[in-house]
């Protein structure tokens, strides 16, 4: 198994969400370094990426073009994974993650595909009103390019109540209703979650703070 965390598109920021700090590392980094902790071998971690400035983690960078953009309706968010031979784990990456998410989705074993996401009810840490994806297992890699063709395809169709991302994927993937969100994923209810603003990455940084002041080695 390989983890490959995904850094690529067409960024909103000037300096990609993936590379903002959280208590003085960046959130691709710190996801690195968990993996490691995790007994996961650097030799195992990739970053897919277009941009350079990921070649300085110590890790191989998958060189993968992926020009979706926010709004625009042409292209498609699903073209953030890289097509790879090995069983992989698509690691989402400008997810702050806590240790034992991370310790979660290594250790978790499938025969085919899970996806990873928070659900309601959230753990009182958790900093947003809605769930958000984290990451696929995927060891069935022909059957997960497939659904991601099928939703790109159902995408151009119209099908779709809006551009389909991974809770879309995850049910063309488990054939359930399109536009229906099932909690019939791997759940974690953590601190965990995404950062898409400024406002996030201060309320992660407050969050990381105060888990460090009661557990120092997290």
């Amino acid at each position: 198994m390989i983890y490959v965390i995904l850094c690529g598109g067409v960024y909103k920021t000037k300096v990609p969400r993936h590379l903002w700090k959280i208590d003085g590392e960046s959130i691709v980094q710190r996801t690195i370094r968990l993996l490691e902790k995790c007994n996961v071998p650097k030799s195992d971690i990739y970053i897919s990426s277009n941009d350079e400035c990921f070649e300085k983690f110590g890790v191989s960078v998958i060189h993968h073009e992926n020009s979706y953009q926010y709004g625009n309706e042409q292209s498609y968010w699903l073209d953030a994974f890289p097509k790879v031979d090995d069983s992989v784990c698509y690691i989402f990456g400008d997810v702050v993650f806590s240790e034992n998410a991370i310790r979660q989705i290594v250790k978790y074993n499938t025969n085919g595909i899970q996806f990873f996401a928070s659900a309601r009810p959230f753990d009182l840490r958790y900093p947003k009103i809605w769930q958000e994806p984290f990451a696929f297992k995927v060891v069935d890699t022909e059957r997960f390019f497939k659904c991601i063709e099928q939703a790109k395809q159902w995408q151009d169709e119209g099908k779709f109540d809006r551009m389909p991302v991974s809770w879309e994927l995850w049910q063309v993937i488990q054939e359930t209703p399109i536009n229906h969100v099932i909690q019939d994923y791997y759940i974690i209810n953590d601190y965990t979650c995404d950062v898409d603003d400024v406002n996030d990455l201060m309320k992660m940084q407050t969050i990381i703070a105060k888990e460090k002041m009661l557990w120092p080695d997290t």
